[in-house]
């Protein structure tokens, strides 16, 4: 069970009254109530996930940047980037080598092979300045090196965390990634699709609810028209325009939503042999390049483009022609021109718009979603003016169609992929605020009375959720192959991995896991010169099993609590050996102390001889130090006739006699505690006769 709140900014959160390790925090640093950015920062369990890393296509410089100034870098385990998208992966080269980021990098091998090439036009067609770079080339091939791959639906494990990723339609390679992190799934869908289009599938439904879904909320609440009407929508406005002697302008990025829109022209341009003398132009310096990726990926792609591929390469197009610079473009008679980027802020595409905009026979379509300050944004509006690259303003009279086959969900695939899921948190991120808010509304009504929490966080705004969760630990190996009955204690060891706990027989752990068991026997060496019984009659004070091991008849030897073994080596010195574990270690230091303590204060061994000369000697040096050690223990004791003790604790009094031991009290306990101390006393301050040796 989760319960979820929303925060201020991450780095300015309060305290809360959840237990830390049970909190989940969510941080969009990008494309919160916006599109554009994405970067999703999540920490849980004391692991940190980042999804995606991209720019802001309507900005420049590191006002692009999503906003890693909220976050330490260097703290983040793993992140997960969905697709190659500049506004999901172009600032993945600055934050891998300009940031302190230490963690690993994954993504599909389509994204990988094509995020190279996309990176590499974006840094060629942008018109910023030295200081606006983020990146050059070299940080872009640097940071090809960190980036591993990952297999749709392979599961990976870094530091405890578990995720694995689904086809996610969109563009080829784009994929949804599921996080597992101490049984708490999170599902990040990134850019998603359920309708199936010429060449890509659509995306999977995962087999089961996770317990957060983050969802893409790009296009609200709309609906999009039909397949078949957006593609006679699209063609019948470009060959009006070409009939008509006008040229046509399809501003797209080099790689996505360009090849599906190449196929549906190069299939019409089939059908009507009167287009064939009109030519189109594919007008990216990466053309070849990118088919050649596609043609790779061609298994990753859906059934009807496999089919045709073992007939003949989809990708090779009859009626299409690269255009690498528009330097090599003859502009005389109609024509129709793909061209980079699909923005309209720089390069190829906003030279030809800024050419052919004041003249009302030339057509310019829309074919994706237009970011928010964007000039493609801009024109969809049909302004009467529009300003031109070089600042310049000019009248605006081609026309503009927006037709959009951009493949992000709309509402009824939002709608039936959440009803499906059925996720108890919903997270709405990557849509304008606008649109956002109106899916948020949408989306409670049609969760009303199911308990499922929808939230809409905007950039740095945390999402707080607290999740109660239950150590378990699974007997594995021998301990497993036999079911304990109930009470019945289970004895092995109790490994921990990630957030795993596993008990096995020690005999196991080499089996399941890559640790092994060793066994460590210590010795030691103590100098020591007096007799051997004086340690007997010590240990045997101190333990309640002193045993004379048999190993070596005539080498004197205790066992001390079935666990050290002390042995008279020699007249110098005794060594102690013992098998090394916490309570071994413990016994042989108390041990060693003992031993030690022997040898510096321990009590004088006399012949019985000279012990009877002294004797009376003896006797009063004995009251002294009896009467010392029970003033230290109780107190107040005060010496009477005949040897007699008084001892006064807490207005009770005691009678002890010196000599036998007798104690006369009311108090049962502190007659009690007095004999056993007198005893004690006793057996250490006398001496022991070498005759008992």
């Amino acid at each position: 069970m989760a319960s979820v709140a929303t925060a201020p900014p991450a780095g300015k959160r309060p305290a809360s009254g959840g237990r830390e390790g049970d909190q989940m925090v969510i941080t969009p640093l990008g494309a919160g109530s916006e599109v554009g950015r994405s970067c999703v920062h999540m920490t849980f369990k004391g692991r940190t996930v980042l999804f995606d890393c991209g720019i802001h296509p309507a900005y420049s410089g590191m006002a692009a940047l999503p906003y890693f100034d909220e976050i330490d870098p260097s703290a983040i385990d793993v992140l997960l980037v969905t697709h190659f998208h500049l506004d999901h992966a172009a600032s993945l080269p600055y934050f891998l080598e300009k940031t302190t980021f230490k963690g690993r990098v994954f993504m599909t091998h389509a994204t990988k092979a094509i995020y190279r090439l996309l990176l590499s036009d974006y840094v060629k067609v942008s018109k910023v300045s030295v200081e606006d770079m983020l990146f050059d080339e070299q940080d872009i091939i640097r940071s090809m090196d960190k980036i591993e791959v990952i297999d749709f639906h392979q599961t990976l494990e870094v530091n405890g965390i578990r995720f694995w990723c689904y086809t996610a339609g969109h563009v080829l390679g784009a994929a949804m990634f599921m996080v597992d992190i101490a049984g708490v799934r999170i599902l990040y869908t990134g850019d998603y699709s359920r309708e199936e289009d010429r060449h890509l599938k659509a995306a999977e439904i995962p087999q089961f609810s996770p317990d957060i879904c983050i969802i893409e909320s790009t296009y609200g609440v709309q609906q999009h028209q039909p397949r078949h009407v957006r593609e006679k929508r699209f063609t019948d406005a470009i060959h009006n325009t070409v009939s008509q002697g006008g040229r046509v302008l399809i501003p797209a990025f080099a790689l996505g939503r360009a090849q599906e829109l190449l196929l549906i022209l190069d299939e019409y341009w089939s059908n009507h042999p009167e287009l064939h003398k009109i030519p189109i132009y594919y007008a990216s310096p990466l053309a070849k390049k990118c088919m050649a990726v596609y043609q790779t990926y061609i298994n990753s792609m859906n059934e009807r483009i496999r089919n045709q591929f073992a007939q003949s390469n989809p990708f090779h197009f009859k009626h299409i022609e690269p255009l690498n610079s528009i330097d090599n473009f003859h502009d005389v008679g109609p024509s129709v021109v793909m061209a980079s980027p699909g923005g309209l802020q720089s390069g190829l595409s906003r030279q030809l718009f800024d050419k052919w905009c004041t003249d009302k026979k030339n057509t310019c379509v829309i074919p994706g979603y237009a970011v928010e300050g964007s000039l493609a944004k801009t024109i969809i509006n049909e302004p009467r003016e529009v300003t031109l690259a070089n600042g310049l303003t000019a009248a605006l009279h081609m026309q503009i169609f927006y037709i959009s086959f951009s493949a992000h969900a709309d509402f009824p695939q939002t709608s039936g992929f959440l009803d499906e899921l059925r996720p108890p948190n919903i997270i709405l991120v990557h849509g304008e605020a606008n649109e956002m808010g109106r899916l948020k509304q949408k989306l409670i009504t049609q969760f009303d009375g199911t308990n499922t929490k929808i939230v809409s966080p905007k950039n740095c705004q945390s999402v707080e959720m607290y999740f109660s969760s239950e150590k378990m630990a699974k007997t594995i190996g021998r301990l497993a192959e036999k079911i304990p009955e109930v009470e019945e204690k289970v004895s092995g060891l109790l490994v921990k991995k990630g957030f795993t706990y596993q008990i096995m027989a020690p005999e196991d752990l080499r089996v399941y896991t890559q640790l092994s068991t060793a066994n460590i026997t210590q010795r030691i060496a103590v100098p020591y010169s007096g007799s051997f019984e004086v340690i007997k009659y010590r240990l045997k004070q101190i333990y309640e099993s002193v045993e004379p091991s048999t190993e070596e008849p005539d080498v004197p030897a205790l066992i001390v609590h079935e666990r050290v073994t002390i042995r008279l080596d020699s007249d110098s010195y005794v060594t102690l050996q013992w098998s090394s574990d916490p309570i071994s270690d413990m016994v042989s230091d108390s041990v060693v102390a003992m031993v030690l303590n022997i040898g510096r204060e321990g009590p004088k061994v006399v012949p019985v001889e000279e012990a009877a000369k002294t004797e009376e000697e003896t006797e009063k040096v004995a009251r002294k130090v009896v009467h010392a050690l029970m003033v230290s223990l109780f107190g107040e004791v005060k010496v009477a006739e005949e040897g007699m003790l008084i001892i006064s604790v807490d207005g009770a009094v005691a009678r002890l006699d010196g000599r036998s031991g007798d104690v006369d009290c009311e108090n049962a306990a502190l007659k009690e505690r007095i004999k056993t101390a007198f005893r004690r006393i006793q057996g250490a301050v006398r001496p022991i006769p070498l005759s008992a040796s």
